[in-house]
Formats: C-alpha cells, structure tokens, sequence
C-alpha cells in the first residue's frame, strides 16, 4: 500500500461518472481504490516497474538493526 498520494483529476462523462460510483458502491470499493488498482494493472501490462510511494522508506526501515 502506497504511503504518499498525489492528486489526479481526470475529466469525464457525467453518466459514465454515476454509472462508476454505483458500481464501485455495489462492489464495496471506493472509486480512489478501483482507479489506483486499474492504473497499476495498466502499468504491469505494460511492463512498466514502480516502487509504491514511501515503500523505500518502510523498506529501509526494517533491513536496520
């Protein structure tokens, strides 16, 4: 789970937008959660790698004595 956000707004239909919530509402998912797991499926499709933001620090972290 990513540690750090940063805001992504993103401009869409107003009935594709109603349409989105119910459906993350029926699927008890809020529509942040179902955005951040779609844009990290699109980037392991296309095999693009990425450290969740603050998982170095955790990492770091727990490799101390």
């Amino acid at each position: 789970m990513e540690l750090k956000t940063a805001r992504l707004t993103v401009l869409v239909d107003p009935a594709k937008k109603k349409a989105f919530e119910a459906l993350c509402a029926r699927q008890d998912a809020t529509p942040s959660q179902v955005v951040r797991r779609l844009i990290r499926d699109y980037l392991t499709h296309h095999g693009i790698a990425f450290v969740p933001s603050g998982l170095e620090v955790v990492e770091d972290m727990a490799s101390r004595p």
